[in-house]
């Protein structure tokens, strides 16, 4: 029989699911994508594959997936709009396009940015907590700048690896690392001033960006030093970062196929 081969691109506010993967008894976004697809698909054979998992409350505003079809879709428009119409109103389609056998959607060379929103030094409306993480504590921002550039380029980061084994790879190569304002989300229930952690590469360990993260708040706390973290990314060291990051500042921004 012939397959066909698509590749759909979605957003989502993570907030209420726990992660991508479908896991027994619990509500995540892969589960609620299946579930649609079989119904729109009228019970049809089909198969879907993300391009990574995001762990539970991650939100994400351009992740991608592969549909596999044993008939193909004759109207991918009307196909996009059907399944919008069904997928529940925290998860959207944007875009879907015919990729042939060759493509994997895991193993085709990507680069992915993702984004951490953030601010700091007061209470926040309730309204925040989906996507913004509020740190209490004072932080030295302009500190976090600097720490935060000491990420990019190619660094042994087995330190920011959750539960890392003696035989991970950890040789990572960070395209760009940069703190800045944040001029992108905005809500008139947000604090005058937050900031994101926008961070390019074509691979991430587990809860790599969450510790790297987590590592700049105590960094701007004064609980570490800029050269505890420059020690931290030499070759076959590994210091046990304490803070993870909260998982809902986390924003899958962009997935590029290249």
């Amino acid at each position: 029989m012939n397959k066909f081969f698509y590749v759909i691109t979605i957003q989502y506010l993570g907030y209420r699911f726990h992660g991508w993967q479908k896991q027994p008894n619990l509500k995540t976004l892969h589960l609620m994508v299946d579930r649609t697809l079989n119904f729109i698909l009228e019970g049809k054979t089909f198969k879907s594959l993300s391009s990574g998992r995001t762990d539970a409350m991650v939100s994400a505003e351009c992740a991608a997936f592969e549909l596999f079809l044993y008939e193909p879709i004759e109207d991918q428009e009307a196909f996009l709009k059907l399944f919008n119409h069904n997928l529940p109103q925290d998860i959207r389609a944007l875009t879907i396009q015919e990729v042939d056998a060759k493509f994997n959607i895991i193993n085709h060379s990507k680069i992915k940015e993702y984004l951490y929103l953030f601010t700091f030094g007061e209470k926040c409306h309730p309204f925040c907590a989906p996507i913004m993480t509020t740190i209490l504590d004072d932080l030295d921002i302009e500190l976090m700048k600097q720490g935060a550039r000491l990420f990019e380029g190619e660094h042994y980061f087995k330190s920011y690896c959750f539960k890392p084994t003696d035989n991970g790879l950890y040789n990572r190569e960070i395209l760009t690392c940069e703190l800045v304002e944040n001029d992108l989300y905005s809500a008139n229930y947000f604090p005058e001033k937050s900031y994101l952690l926008r961070v390019r590469g074509k691979g991430f360990m587990r809860n790599q960006i969450r510790l790297m993260m987590g590592t700049l708040i105590d960094l701007g706390k004064g609980k570490l030093t800029l050269e505890t973290i420059s020690k931290s990314l030499e070759q076959d060291c590994f210091i046990k970062m304490e803070y993870i990051a909260p998982a809902s500042g986390l924003i899958l921004n962009n997935i590029e196929f290249l």
